[in-house]
This record gives structure tokens, C-alpha cells and sequence, in this order.
């Protein structure tokens, strides 16, 4: 079957192969290096599952990540890359259809009342070594969600259910969590205060199970490979060299088997080099690239790619350090930054990705009010570009913290082309407007991950996506007990109308609690807004269906299919 994209002045597989690893070194350094090295060599022999990017015959397809998944515990990931290959490997009681819609996942019916919910499981959900799921393995899951030993990044998540705060925060033992295994296809789910949206919720990945004696029997290794796993979505990881290579092979115990069309999803390139992945695309090697950015919108349009869009829900903004002893802790510091910042500069003068667009608030363009959008319902409050404003402020803290001039600021940023691109411009930009020493601390993903988490930092650069469709995913990023608000931006009066949306059922009262979670975000500086990233991409056209959306895992192959080009 011949390829389906322009072949002009194609590299060599081996040169390909070759600016793989070669990335692959950049991201992970030396250890990844000798896992990409050990990989390309076995590119030479069998070791490839897929003949280029797609094997019609064996309905395999061969794709690439921009970075190494962290891990893979489902109690402890909060990552776009993790959620994306558990997506493909595991299921809760409720999941995404390729129309975006919640059903049925190892539930196969639910009720949902103000104090508590009952999952009844369907009797044909297996793990992959053929051993039934249980009520028994989402209990077990969930409690070790909200064990303080875990350190579950989103165990806030599991608040809604009756005694989770008490028990993460230390006041209860794990078992007092109000979830019941009334028998091995029956989950009785007692809730803390009617909640709104629990079974969006239910279909979110820290509610996936996971079951306690094979969790056991890895000994704190559970998730860190392809062996120390168990699956019981549409696909199992069946090879996981590290920084270099995954295979999700189809799961044959999965209940839905019959609509999983794919049989082999191989990832053997990791690399955020999209020049390298570009390159990949065009010949012939891997079925997509996203996050296409202006260099590689010009070569797909020169090169006549069939370009797709989508947002992908995600907000990007500046976190400042809001720990004391920070500059950033200074209101009048935060408020110059603020002031100074110009979105449209960044995103039409430097970034230059068109389906970016500038943000005023942390809460998406996209969201539903009351009746329609909620930022027409509840526009946030104006911040303008005001250079002189700024300035002002700027001295106001400086007297404030009683300086003769400022130390230099430590800005954390990723290691990507776009970041690297994003961070030089903010380090110029406070420069020329502030007169600020901004010094750059560039971080392969995985380490500025665990910087930001331990507050090595004075400003992040930080993006957060929907978790799940209600404003709360966006509105307790900032609360006081949140584990993922690394800033530790605390604000009373915040973490009150948080509690508002959380308790009420009434649609009206909660929008109003979240458009004064949006005014005290801008008002007191918590973030500094960028942008709304939507995600231009290009596919391989006898690739049909593959799911991009903000929930769920993206993209999402997991009812994919092959055909014939036109």
C-alpha cells in the first residue's frame, strides 16, 4: 500500500531514527539516551509492530508522545501524557464515547440522588489476567486516593464522597470512607453534600480501581512498568522501554472488545522535537503530530497536509510563588507583573499558533452558564496592557519590602521549543518594561513538575485542562487545600465560594460562587493569564476517528479504525 503524504526530500529512516534519539537524549538525558539506543538498534530486526505509520493488514498504527509519562498509578497522576495511555489501558464505572457523551463503562447502570449514589457492575468486566473487577477494587482504589500516605495529588477530588477531606487531611482512617462494596457487582457511594456532578466525576481517572492484592504484591511499584500493571480498558501496555517506546496491544478480556478496532497501537517515538516528529509524519513513519506550532503550520501547508483544529480546553497562565519570603508574595510585585504582561504581543508577535487565543480568566471561553456562556453571563474583570501602571506598582513594592533593587526572579519553564520561545520572550519583556533580572530555569517535563510541586520558583509557567465538565475543575485549582495550587495562593473568601459551588445544586447560585472565584483570581493577582490553547494537528487520512477532546484522554484511539484512502 503506498504512503499517503508528500515524499519530497524525505530523510532517511535511519537519519529519522537517528534525530529521535537524539532527542529522546534531550528530554531524558543518559538514561534515556541508552534506552533510545537500545531501541533503534532493534528498529533494524523484528522489534518494529507496524509497517510505517499504518498496517492495514494487521490494523496496527504507529504514533508518537512528547514525553515520557511520569508513571502510570492512577491514585497519584495528574498529567496529560499519563491520562492519555490510561485512557487506552484502563476504565472506571462510567467513560467518554467518541461523541464526547458520558456511558457506561464498568457500570452498566447507576442512580444518583442528593446523599449518595449505587454503581451496579456488569459481570463481564475483567482485569487482563481474567480475574473479574469488583466494587470491592474501586473501594480499595479510592481509599488509597485519600490515605495521607499516598500524597494523592487529586485526592481533593474525591472530597464529594462522605468522610475523603477528614480522611486525607489525617482525622480518620481510610476505612471510614464512605464507599461500600454491598457485594461484588454493587458500589454504594454515601456523599459528604449533594454534589452537582458526580458522575462526571465517576469517569475521571482517579476514580479508576485498582486491585489490592496485585497493588500489594508490587511493593510500592505499582504503575512504574509495563509488569507492575494491571489492565481492564480497550488496550494493554505490553512493552514500556523507558523514554523510548510503548506498545498498547487490544485487550481480548475487554467487555467492549467487539467495538475496539485497532489491534496495535505502537509508540516508539517519544520526543517533544516537532521538527523531528514533522519529518516522521511526512515520511510515512508515525500517523499524526499535534501542537503543531507556526514553523511546522507553514511546512504542513507547503507540504498540502489535511490540517485538523480543536481546543483542547486547557488555560495558560503565570503562576507566581505565593509563599513567604517570595517577591511574588508582595501584592504590588504581583500586580506589576500583571500590568506589564501583553498577551496579544506573545501570541501574534512570538508564539504565532492560530489556534491559540488570548484568556481573561482562568475559566474557558467554552464553559456553560445558566443559560449560555458563562463569561457572557459573568464577564471577568479588564486588566490592560499599562506599562506605567505597572511601573508604579513596581516601586510601591519595592518600598513595601524595603529594597534598594530587586533580586533576580527564578522562572520555571519546560524544555520545548514553544516554551523555550514563551520564557525568552517574559524574560525580555520584564526586562524592558520593569527593569527585572529574570533568569530562566529550563526543565525537562517531569522535573519541572516536581519543582513546581516543592516551590522552586518565583513565577511557572503553568497550563491547567479540564479534568472533568463543570467549572469546579477549574474553580478549586486555587483553594487553600489544594495539593495542585503550587503557588499556595490562599485566600479565605475564595475557598468560601468554592465551598458554595461544591454544596449547592442550584445552577444560579453556583455560577455566581464561581464568577467570584473568577474576580478574586484577577483582583488579587493568584495567576496571570495567557492564553486558551487550541491544538492544530495533522493525520494520516485512513486514520478515521480518533477522539480529541478536552476529557478523556487526548487524543484517544480507543475506537479508531483504518481505511482506505480516498
Amino acid at each position: 500500500m503506498s504512503k499517503p503524504h508528500a515524499n519530497r526530500d524525505p530523510l532517511s529512516r535511519a537519519a529519522l531514527r537517528q534525530v529521535a534519539v537524539l532527542a529522546l537524549a534531550a528530554v531524558g538525558g543518559f538514561t534515556a539516551l541508552l534506552g533510545a539506543l537500545a531501541w533503534a538498534a532493534s528498529l533494524t530486526g523484528a522489534g518494529t509492530a507496524a509497517n510505517g505509520a499504518i498496517d492495514l493488514e494487521n490494523r496496527a498504527i504507529t504514533v508518537s508522545i512528547r514525553y515520557e509519562p511520569p508513571q502510570l498509578d492512577s491514585t497519584r497522576a495528574t498529567d496529560a501524557q499519563s491520562i492519555m495511555i490510561l485512557a487506552h489501558t484502563m476504565e472506571g464505572l462510567l467513560r467518554y464515547d467518541p461523541q464526547g457523551r458520558l456511558v457506561a463503562g464498568v457500570a452498566e447502570r447507576w442512580d444518583i440522588g442528593d446523599d449518595g449514589a449505587t454503581f451496579y457492575l456488569r459481570d463481564d468486566a475483567l482485569w487482563s489476567d481474567g480475574v473479574p473487577v469488583t466494587a470491592h477494587d474501586f473501594v480499595f482504589a479510592w481509599r488509597t486516593v485519600v490515605d495521607p500516605a499516598t500524597a494523592g495529588p487529586y485526592a481533593y477530588n474525591l472530597y464529594p464522597i462522605k468522610n475523603a477531606e477528614a480522611i486525607n487531611s489525617g482525622d480518620l482512617p481510610p476505612e471510614a470512607l464512605g464507599a461500600r462494596a454491598l457485594d461484588d457487582r454493587t458500589l454504594e457511594v454515601e456523599f459528604e453534600r449533594p454534589i452537582a456532578y458526580f458522575d462526571k466525576l465517576a469517569a475521571f481517572h482517579t476514580y479508576l480501581p485498582v486491585r489490592q492484592d496485585f497493588y500489594e504484591s508490587r511493593r510500592g511499584r505499582y504503575g512504574a512498568d509495563a509488569a507492575d500493571l494491571l489492565y481492564n480498558g480497550p488496550f494493554v501496555m505490553t512493552r514500556w522501554v523507558h523514554g523510548a517506546h510503548i506498545r498498547l496491544e487490544k485487550n481480548s478480556r475487554y467487555w467492549n472488545r467487539d467495538e475496539v478496532q485497532l489491534n496495535l497501537i505502537d509508540i516508539p517515538y517519544v520526543t517533544a522535537d516537532n521538527t523531528a516528529r514533522m519529518n516522521l509524519f511526512r515520511d510515512g513513519e508515525i500517523a499524526d503530530v499535534d501542537h503543531l506550532t507556526s514553523q511546522e503550520l507553514d511546512q504542513a501547508l507547503a507540504e498540502r497536509f489535511q490540517i485538523g483544529r480543536y481546543a483542547d480546553g486547557s488555560v495558560w497562565f503565570l503562576m507566581p510563588n505565593h509563599r513567604p519570603g517570595r517577591l511574588t508574595a508582595n501584592y504590588h510585585f504581583r500586580k506589576a507583573l500583571q500590568l506589564a504582561t501583553d498577551n496579544a504581543e506573545l501570541l501574534y508577535k512570538v508564539l504565532r499558533v492560530p489556534s491559540y487565543t488570548p484568556a481573561d480568566s482562568l475559566f474557558p471561553a467554552w464553559l456553560r452558564g445558566v443559560d449560555g456562556l458563562f463569561k457572557q453571563e459573568y464577564p471577568p474583570p479588564a486588566v490592560a496592557h499599562d506599562p506605567r501602571a505597572a511601573r508604579e506598582h513596581l516601586e510601591r513594592a519595592r518600598q513595601e519590602l524595603g529594597l534598594d533593587a530587586f533580586p533576580p526572579l527564578v522562572l520555571l519553564a519546560d524544555d520545548s521549543p514553544l516554551g523555550s520561545k514563551k520564557a525568552e520572550y517574559l524574560q525580555a519583556l520584564f526586562r524592558r518594561e520593569l527593569g527585572l533580572d529574570v533568569r530562566i530555569d529550563k526543565q525537562i517535563f517531569k522535573q519541572r513538575l516536581a519543582k513546581a510541586e516543592n516551590g522552586e520558583f518565583d513565577i511557572v509557567i503553568y497550563g491547567w485542562g479540564p479534568d472533568y465538565d463543570d467549572q469546579m475543575t477549574f474553580a478549586d485549582l486555587f483553594a487553600s487545600w489544594n495539593t495542585n495550587n503550587h503557588g499556595k495562593f490562599a485566600n479565605a473568601e475564595l475557598d468560601r465560594h468554592v465551598r458554595i459551588a461544591q454544596e449547592s445544586t442550584d445552577q444560579r447560585e453556583r455560577m455566581a460562587a464561581f464568577a467570584e472565584v473568577q474576580r478574586i483570581l484577577i483582583e488579587e493577582v493568584a495567576i496571570i493569564v495567557n492564553y486558551e490553547r487550541g491544538v492544530m494537528y495533522v493525520q494520516d487520512p485512513r486514520l478515521k476517528n480518533v477522539m480529541r477532546r478536552p476529557m478523556g484522554g487526548d487524543p484517544n484511539y480507543s475506537f479508531a479504525y483504518l481505511a482506505d484512502a480516498p
